[in-house]
């Protein structure tokens, strides 16, 4: 008798937790998409508000900056609300700030309003990952995380050509809206779904705080994050521009293609999330190394159509399949080294990931005017290869250890 009644509340555990989970994913959806949409909008936009593509552009990093100085300062500040509330309340902020770029009438007030709507993309991310990891087993932990991020690759197949298509449409303003309309789904979701009773976590410290930027194994574990992520960008970044120049696709071939890039990306962080569960480092030196491999055959690939493309894929495929790991790998960093900031050093990660493609896109920019486009691919190659020494060494560093 009591062995059915503990499977039944075992059971029921279960299912609560996917649900918190899914509501979680929910948010990552809406998040998703506010960041990368505007790519799809910047010609729309600079037209209506009467500015140049270039200063347009700081709208996608202005949004990247707020990410990475908004995301590990807030996390600390906010580290003494409850964490059902802080993702209330963060969800709150995105709907207002994506409301206030909807009702924008000049560059500066949107730049502001996308500015302040990155500081709940950072925190929720960071603070959504110890969440995620804290409702499952140990050993399922970062499948647990990957399935929170994939609302962020959802968006980037459904979410953003959609916010694309009703911009051009309908206005840009009209997608803000309606990107504001997924915050307000995303927070009854949260209401209903995610369970009051989470783990608290600990107000950090300066002390603290100072232990995270001064740990060598977790400032490892940063730069990995950095280089492993961002060397991708440096490719795709001008994923488009490569396609139709040296591939030779026509525009409207190239939308498929990154509809389908975008579905890859999201199998490929399912597969990373299991594939980290038992021992991520392992898992993510083996990654990156095949990502390294395969961003060197595109170099070679990428003006044959049907190898290119197919290279490009696999690409995809292993873009966004580093998240889980790099993510879980540092929360354990955390827990071992600096337990009372657990969610700050999170957080640190988040930006990480942020700095990653700012790198990426920077030296992808440079390469394209000195180099030409096609030497994008093994370069970013070399950027991941990079992110694999650094992963044997802290592999290296955590035997000795034991």
């Amino acid at each position: 008798m009591s062995t059915a009644i503990n499977r039944e509340q075992h059971e029921k555990g279960a299912k609560n937790s996917t649900l918190a989970i899914l509501a979680l994913a929910i948010s990552a959806f809406g998040i998703g998409t506010t960041e990368f949409v505007i790519v799809g909008l910047l010609s729309t936009v600079a037209q209506d508000l009467h500015v140049t593509i270039t200063l347009a552009g700081l709208l996608i990093s202005g949004y990247a900056l707020g990410v990475a100085v908004g995301a590990p300062i807030i996390t600390a500040l906010t580290s003494r609300i409850p964490r059902k509330t802080l993702l209330l309340l963060l969800m709150v902020v995105f709907i207002v700030g994506n409301s206030v770029a909807a009702l924008s009438s000049s560059f500066a007030l949107l730049l502001i309003a996308r500015f302040i709507t990155a500081f709940s993309h950072g925190v929720f991310f960071s603070i959504g990952s110890t969440i995620a990891a804290d409702l499952v087993p140990e050993n399922k932990r970062a499948s647990a995380i990957a399935t929170m991020f994939t609302g962020l690759t959802v968006a980037t197949v459904t979410g953003v050509p959609l916010g694309t298509f009703i911009g051009q449409m309908f206005g840009w303003r009209a997608t803000f809206w309606g990107v504001a309309i997924l915050g307000l789904i995303a927070l009854v979701a949260t209401a209903i779904l995610v369970p009051s009773q989470l783990k608290t976590g600990k107000p950090a410290s300066l002390k603290d705080q100072v232990k995270i930027i001064t740990n060598s194994r977790l400032l490892l574990a940063f730069a990995i994050t950095a280089l492993g992520y961002g060397g991708t960008f440096v490719t795709f970044t001008f994923l488009t521009p490569l396609l139709e120049e040296i591939t030779g696709y026509h525009a409207n071939v190239v939308s498929l293609i990154l509809l389908v890039y975008g579905i890859a990306i999201a199998i490929g962080n399912t597969v990373g999330g299991r594939a980290a569960d038992k021992n991520p480092l392992r898992a993510l030196f083996f990654m990156f190394v095949v990502q390294a491999v395969i961003l060197l055959i595109l170099t070679f690939t990428a003006p044959f159509k049907v190898a290119g493309t197919i290279t490009i894929m696999l690409m995809g495929l292993l873009a966004f399949m580093n998240v889980p790991g790099l993510q879980v790998y540092v929360v354990q960093l955390a827990e071992k080294y600096v337990p009372g900031a657990v969610d700050v050093a999170s957080a640190i990660n988040i930006a990480a990931f942020n700095l990653g493609i700012a790198i990426g896109a920077f030296v992808g920019g440079i390469v394209v005017d000195s180099l030409g486009l096609i030497h994008t691919p093994w370069i970013g190659g070399v950027m991941v290869l990079g992110a694999a020494i650094l992963t044997a060494i802290s592999g290296k560093r955590e035997k000795a250890r034991r």
